[in-house]
């Protein structure tokens, strides 16, 4: 079943099934003021600052871009991680773009920290603390509202602040949220047959609330454990959600120009308003 929300069709994928159709939450996306009074909400818009950062790690200078509003005052944390590509341009501009909604946005580059290029295939698990070292630095950050952070992050990205939430215990006191686009929700050097049929077993330890954005063309293997991580939460009663946009597949957020449809725009629109308006409520920035 699809819905329009605005021009972007959004799938929420309340899951009986991993294969199921999805049911839609109507209080999702609904609105009262739009259908009744023709009103639509108008997006939060901060200019940006950016700026060069890092914290130390067990020795190692993690060097990091640091993302905030212009205005004075102090606004919400969010740990961005990236996945395999690196912290990019392209993947800056998504850094940048969270932060333009009101956020105080750390984003460690872990890969140029260890020398490491872009794409790797194996996992270092070293780098996990590197990530999780990120947390405090942010925290400790005079500009921040509160005491808490929600983490963000896309591809492999999601499994580092995957094992930050549990494997670190950030979850029970300093981390609020878990936000990942497409998120690798898998141990990266686990055999061929867990990376389809199975996921992290980590995820089964989230306590904190999830929202997870994919396209319906991501690939197979990823979706697959994406939706089983998902379902399983949901079984645990937990509070999880997948949003998956209708003709977008991966990288929706930061494909370039020379590749960008209309679809990935309408899609990271939606996705980082939604995200935002997510991390506010569970920071307690409303």
């Amino acid at each position: 079943m699809r819905y329009a929300i605005g021009l972007v069709l959004v799938f929420v994928m309340q899951l009986a099934g991993a294969h199921e159709e999805p049911q839609i939450a109507q209080e999702l996306w609904w609105s009262e003021a739009w259908w009744n009074e023709g009103k639509i909400e108008p997006p939060r818009n901060y200019d940006v600052a950016v700026e060069s950062a890092s914290y130390e790690s067990d020795g190692v200078k993690i060097p990091a871009m640091l993302a905030r509003p212009k205005q004075a005052g102090k606004f919400p944390a969010v740990l961005f991680q990236h996945g395999r590509r690196g912290l990019d341009e392209l993947v800056r501009r998504h850094v940048k773009r969270l932060a333009a909604r009101g956020f105080v946005v750390l984003a460690p580059d872990i890969y140029q920290a260890h020398f490491i290029g872009t794409h790797p295939i194996e996992h270092d698990y070293d780098l996990e603390k590197d990530v999780n070292r990120g947390v405090d630095a942010l925290l400790a950050r005079e500009d921040i509202r509160g005491d808490r952070a929600c983490l963000y992050s896309h591809t492999r990205g999601g499994y580092y602040t995957l094992k930050v939430a549990t494997t670190f215990e950030r979850q029970k006191s300093e981390v609020a949220c878990y936000v990942s686009y497409y998120p690798h929700l898998q141990d990266p050097n686990a055999p061929e047959p867990l990376q389809v049929y199975g996921y992290a077993e980590e995820v089964d330890e989230l306590a904190i609330p999830v929202l997870v954005f994919i396209g319906e063309d991501e690939q197979y293997q990823r979706r697959r454990v994406i939706e089983s991580s998902i379902e399983a939460l949901h079984k645990e009663g937990k509070s999880a959600r997948l949003i998956v946009y209708p003709g977008v597949g991966r990288g929706f957020d930061f494909r370039p120009e020379q590749v960008r449809t209309f679809a990935d725009d309408l899609a990271s629109k939606d996705a980082i308003q939604r995200a935002a308006d997510f991390m506010r409520r569970h920071l307690g920035a409303d």
